[in-house]
């Protein structure tokens, strides 16, 4: 068609006007400034309005789709893809940017707990898999900050978080996290769905939160406290490594001071008689206000209950550190015992 041919023509001319200037250039110009002039002129070549046809070649150094994600190869000269617009690129760019843990803390650190280093103790089943390079399998036990209430994408779930942690650390390993988080439940309810959706994916660490909605529904923590020893008790004899995690420290929450103070010291003393880890979410949390002076608004939402992403994403940090810290005990043949498995000093 006659309307292709000014395209074709100024295609044509940039070709020789590219090589006679690389041949005119001075072996001190550096090669990138003839690639820079190449490009110049093949960018004004293609500002014509016509379509490209299979003469008009993309450049050979694009990414493969799904089937090849991350490997350079050649894109399919017949059906070039179409060039995203700026705002796609612009909005993809965001994304990418919000997803990333660092980005968060550079605004706001993410601090570990004043008095030292701390860990859970030695987590020994998932450590040695991590530490010989066997698949690992983690599922995330809870309610809605398991399923992850209050991010602004599934992405900055806690437990999506910790996954996308454990695996820069452990680029190699085969990592899966399974998220078993149903808003509004406890003890009661998760005891039901216990074997179905923890104890039949054959887990080798399981990450149990608990005891926010006992508290807030009023249920005895003593009795939630025997619920979960009795679970607890079921996921260890599944062969499975266990670190519970209390209720979070927010405005509905402290508002019910006695409840959720027996309910955490109930819930750390089956963590210590059953020697499985105990993560303080609400001590962690409590520091985070008092002790690093920042506002509650700053890690939980309008809600008063449930925490943003950066909360999140600081919640994740600190529970993969300890993760990586039981592995790095295991690599050093450094095995803390079962009677010890508590979040402790180092």
């Amino acid at each position: 068609m006659s309307f292709h041919r000014p395209f074709y023509r100024k295609a044509s001319l940039a070709a020789p006007v590219v090589a006679a200037l690389v041949l005119l250039m001075p072996p001190s110009v550096p090669v990138a400034r003839a690639q820079a002039a190449q490009q110049a002129a093949l960018s004004d070549s293609a500002k014509s309005d016509a379509p490209k046809s299979d003469g008009a070649k993309p450049a050979a150094s694009q990414t493969t789709g799904a089937s090849g994600a991350g490997n350079v190869a050649a894109v399919d000269q017949a059906n070039p893809p179409q060039q995203k617009s700026l705002t796609t690129k612009t909005i993809e760019k965001v994304k990418q940017v919000a997803k990333s843990a660092g980005d968060i803390f550079s605004r706001v650190p993410c601090l570990p707990p004043k008095g030292g280093a701390k860990s859970m103790g030695s987590l020994p089943h998932v450590a040695n898999k991590l530490a010989s390079g066997e698949p690992v399998v983690i599922v995330a036990f809870g309610s809605s900050s398991t399923a992850g209430y209050g991010t602004t994408s599934p992405e900055f779930t806690y437990p999506n978080r910790l996954a996308a942690q454990l695996r820069r650390h452990y680029p190699d390993a085969n990592i899966t996290i399974l998220n078993r988080g149903r808003g509004g439940e406890d003890a009661p309810e998760m005891m039901k769905r216990l074997q179905a959706e923890v104890i039949d994916a054959k887990p080798d660490l399981v990450i149990w939160q608990v005891g926010t909605n006992a508290v807030l529904r009023n249920l005895d923590p003593t009795e939630t406290a025997k619920l979960v020893e009795e679970g607890v008790a079921r996921i260890q004899a599944a062969g499975a490594d266990l670190v519970l995690v209390d209720p979070q420290y927010s405005p509905r929450v402290t508002e019910r001071a006695e409840s959720a103070s027996l309910m955490v010291k109930l819930l750390g003393k089956v963590a210590q008689l059953r020697h499985v880890g105990f993560f303080p979410r609400f001590e962690v949390m409590r520091e985070w206000h008092e002790q690093q002076a920042l506002p509650i608004d700053s890690f939980v939402i309008a809600d008063g209950l449930h925490m943003n992403d950066w909360g999140y994403a600081c919640f994740a940090q600190l529970l993969g550190d300890d993760i990586i810290k039981s592995v790095g005990q295991i690599k050093l043949g450094v095995n803390v015992p079962g009677s010890v498995q508590k979040y402790r000093p180092m």
